[in-house]
């Protein structure tokens, strides 16, 4: 898992994301989730070539993705 931004920014991004995509987090989530199974940068372009994301929403829905699966295995 990479970090990306720092937690503020991180957090700061992902407030935005709603806004400016016209979905909530938590569905550009399970898009990842049911997506192609790729690295961290590649789940990164493909967001950004089959959604249109900016690169730093993708980036951040991507670690946010990372963060939220690694905190599942832990329970």
């Amino acid at each position: 898992m990479s970090q990306v931004f720092s937690e503020e920014t991180h957090r700061n991004l992902l407030a935005r994301i709603p806004h400016c995509t016209g979905r909530e987090v938590s569905d550009w989530l399970r898009t990842v989730e049911e997506g192609p199974a790729l690295c961290f940068e590649e789940k990164v372009s493909w967001l950004r070539a089959e959604h249109n994301l900016a690169y730093g929403h993708a980036k951040a829905i991507i670690h946010e993705y990372d963060l939220r699966r690694a905190a599942r295995k832990l329970l």
